[in-house]
């Protein structure tokens, strides 16, 4: 048997794919009324099917290759995967277990993962890595059925593993100067929501308005409110989504030519049409990260930012030679473009998956 999971509501497109690969096969689309999941019996749950699987059905999310079956009480599941774990898990390796229970039961799937994990400890002699596995022992609990798979850890795909470059922290040296965008008032606050988002997403050190000649209140004050709700709604999500307490990003309101001269002792990057391709001065971009603490980048709207300024700049940068980018997706392709430069010079921490020890 092969177990194949999918988005829900593209079982039966998954299943009719899958009689075509394997006619001879029993397909059973929302196997026991359950939604994104597809059991294939009938079929050899060898490397080769899980292969054509892979290659051939584009909705398949998982695919679990069944290595035994049992009743779902807790003794049979723990019997059963104690018996197959030592032909597939070696004891130099890590493993970690997964539970997916459906139906009602006298035990949680933490109870499961507890139990059947230390059968498998015990009787392969290999080690638990929760975080990132060499191997992954499945346990899908359909009402009275259990099915018990092992796959390599690899099938989990991660949003973060141990050598992969991490940018979050590295990111709070940028402070972005944004001169405030004053056309069509309707879009004002638009304006100012995506670019809240913008500068959240990427948990920026700081975000200056950087208006430089007179602005009326309305404007300001409706741009200030659209860059607030922005920060908050990312910063909101983030709360969810990250396992690390998010950074909300603050806003401050200054003149620019008087942000600039408070800001002269550090680089000044200034985002123009007028600089030099980012290609082209990337060693110059890497020498400032790695020798600076804060770096200041100017963003321009609708006017972008002044000449004159040019004068106090480390660098004029061009981020998309011959193309002028909309205000709102300014932000985003400077700190996209720096950080793809910076990601080239190797200067940012690795992830280890090992939380830093506090002071």
């Amino acid at each position: 048997m092969i177990l194949v999971k999918t988005i829900r509501g593209l079982e039966n497109v998954a299943a009719s794919r899958l009689k075509e690969l394997f006619p001879n096969a029993e397909v059973l689309p929302r196997f026991k009324g359950y939604l994104g999941v597809v059991l294939v019996r009938n079929i050899e749950p060898t490397s080769e099917n899980v292969d054509i699987v892979k290659k051939r059905i584009l909705e398949a999310e998982k695919i679990f290759p069944i290595l035994a079956q049992c009743s779902a009480n807790l003794e049979s599941i723990v019997d059963t995967v104690s018996n197959i774990a030592k032909e597939y898990i070696e004891k130099t390796e890590t493993f970690a277990v997964r539970t997916t229970r459906r139906g009602s039961h006298q035990y949680t799937s933490i109870d499961v993962n507890i139990a059947a994990g230390s059968a498998v400890q015990k009787a392969t002699g290999a080690s638990v890595d929760l975080t990132f596995p060499d191997k992954i022992v499945w346990i899908e609990i359909f009402q009275d059925e259990a099915y018990i798979s092992i796959t390599s850890g690899a099938e989990e795909h991660k949003k973060m593993w141990p050598g992969k470059p991490y940018v979050r922290r590295f990111l709070s040296k940028i402070v972005v100067g944004q001169i405030p965008y004053v056309g069509v008032l309707e879009a004002v606050k638009k304006m100012g929501v995506r670019i809240g988002r913008a500068a959240q997403t990427f948990e920026i050190g700081a975000l200056y308005v950087t208006p430089f000649k007179p602005i009326e209140g309305d404007v300001l004050k409706l741009f200030l409110e659209g860059l607030h709700e922005g920060i908050k709604s990312r910063y909101e999500l983030q709360k969810k989504a990250y396992h690390e307490k998010p950074r909300k990003v603050p806003v401050f309101v200054q003149d620019l030519y008087q942000f600039v001269r408070d800001n002269m002792d550090k680089p000044i990057i200034v985002t123009s049409t007028r600089g030099d391709p980012l290609v082209s001065i990337k060693d110059e971009i890497i020498d400032i990260f790695k020798s600076s603490k804060k770096i200041i980048v100017l963003i321009g709207a609708h006017e972008g930012v002044p000449t004159g300024l040019f004068r106090y700049a480390s660098l004029v940068v061009d981020l998309a030679p011959g193309i002028t980018i909309s205000t709102d997706h300014a932000l985003t392709s400077a700190i996209i473009g720096l950080i793809t430069v910076l990601e080239e010079g190797g200067i940012f921490e690795i992830y280890t998956g090992k939380k830093k020890k506090s002071r």
